[in-house]
C-alpha cells in the first residue's frame, strides 16, 4: 500500500526556532511554507533526502495540533506515507478494520490529497496517506 515515507510531521510551539534549527544546524532546505487553515496550522517542508520534514505550528490551542501540543510538548506528530491513489489507500484501509479519521481524502500542503488514519488501530502511530505528486 505504501511507497515510502513522505514525510514526519513534527508539532512545534516556535516555528522560527524550528526553522532555524532544522535549516542552519541540520543544513535541511526550506522548501514550502504555507497556512493550512483547514487543518489549523502553519505547516513548512524541509527537504531531507528524497522525503520532507513537516513543521506544524497550531493557529490556536483549540486545533488538533494545538491540542497534542498541551498534551504532549513539542514532538513528532504524525507519519506520512505516499501512495499511488489516496482512494484507493483508505479503501484497502477500511477493509483490513483499520480506524480512519478521514473518510474523504481532504487538501494538505501544497494542495495534495491527504487521509489520516487513527493512531488507535495504526500501531499507535497518527498515520498521514499522501497522494504522491
Amino acid at each position: 500500500m505504501f511507497g515510502r515515507i513522505d514525510h514526519i510531521g513534527v508539532a512545534v510551539a516556535d516555528l522560527e526556532s524550528a526553522i532555524e534549527l532544522h535549516t542552519e544546524t541540520y543544513g535541511m532546505p526550506l522548501v514550502h511554507r504555507e497556512t493550512i487553515a483547514e487543518q489549523g496550522v502553519e505547516a513548512v517542508l524541509l527537504d531531507v533526502g528524497e522525503s520532507h520534514v513537516e513543521l506544524l505550528k497550531p493557529l490556536s490551542d483549540d486545533t488538533p495540533v494545538g491540542k497534542f501540543l498541551a498534551a504532549r510538548g513539542p514532538g513528532l506528530h504524525h507519519v506520512a506515507y505516499a501512495v499511488a491513489d489516496v482512494h484507493a489507500a483508505l479503501e484497502r484501509a477500511r477493509e483490513a478494520g483499520l480506524r480512519l479519521i478521514d473518510e474523504t481524502p481532504r487538501t494538505g500542503i501544497r494542495g495534495t490529497q491527504v487521509a489520516f488514519l487513527h493512531p488507535k488501530t495504526a500501531g499507535g502511530v497518527l498515520t498521514e496517506l499522501v497522494e504522491a505528486h
